[in-house]
C-alpha cells in the first residue's frame, strides 16, 4: 500500500501541470498575454520583444483545447519555446471583448472570429512581423493551425514559423517530414 502511494505521488509530481482555467472557461497558460486586443499594438509589442505574434482562438468546454493544454503546451520544451519566441493573445470564440483588427475594424471576439472564418478550436494564427493596415489577421497570417495536433507537429510548426519557413520553398509538410526523419521518426 505504501509503495502504491509513493508511486502515485511520484507520477503526480512528475506530470506536467495543465494551464489553469479562467472565469471565462478558457485555459490560461503562463505565456499568454493579457492585452487590450488591439492587434496592431500587440504586433508592435511582439516585434519590440523580438517575438512573433500568435493568436489562439479557443472556447469554453473545447475538448481539443483541453488536449492541447494538458498534453502539448505543458511539455517543457514547447512551453519554453513559446515563451521565448511568441507573444500569444487568446481570443474567445464566443467572447464579447472588443478586438481591433489590423485594418482598424473593431468587433466583439465572437464577431471577429466569424469575420476571420475560424470554425474550429483551437485555431492558431501565426502573424508576420509586418501586416498591412488593409489586411485582416486571417488574411495576413503566414500559417494557421486549425485544431489539435500532437507534440511533434506543434513543435515543428512553432519552429517553422520562427525560422520563416513560409518564405522558403520548403512547405511545412515537407519541413515536418524532414524533421521527423532527422529525429529518427
Amino acid at each position: 500500500m505504501f509503495r502504491a502511494i509513493v508511486i502515485a505521488l511520484a507520477v503526480f509530481i512528475a506530470a506536467p501541470l495543465a494551464a489553469e482555467v479562467g472565469d471565462d472557461g478558457l485555459h490560461k497558460a503562463p505565456w499568454m498575454r493579457d492585452t487590450f486586443k488591439d492587434l496592431r499594438e500587440d504586433l508592435d509589442e511582439a516585434n519590440a520583444e523580438g517575438k512573433r505574434l500568435m493568436l489562439i482562438i479557443e472556447q469554453r468546454g473545447c475538448i481539443y483545447c483541453k488536449k492541447m493544454h494538458e498534453e502539448v503546451f505543458v511539455v517543457e520544451e514547447i512551453a519554453d519555446y513559446i515563451d521565448a519566441n511568441y507573444f500569444v493573445v487568446q481570443i474567445n470564440m464566443f467572447g464579447d471583448v472588443e478586438v481591433t483588427d489590423f485594418d482598424g475594424t473593431v468587433l466583439p471576439e465572437k464577431d471577429m472570429v466569424k469575420r476571420w472564418g475560424a470554425l474550429f478550436t483551437p485555431n492558431i494564427y501565426f502573424l508576420p512581423q509586418e501586416v498591412p493596415d488593409t489586411a485582416t489577421a486571417a488574411q495576413a497570417a503566414v500559417a494557421n493551425m486549425p485544431g489539435a495536433f500532437g507534440k511533434g507537429t506543434t513543435f515543428n510548426m512553432l519552429n517553422w514559423v520562427v525560422e520563416k519557413g513560409y518564405e522558403e520553398s520548403e512547405a511545412f509538410q515537407k519541413y515536418h517530414a524532414r524533421k521527423l526523419q532527422e529525429q529518427g521518426g
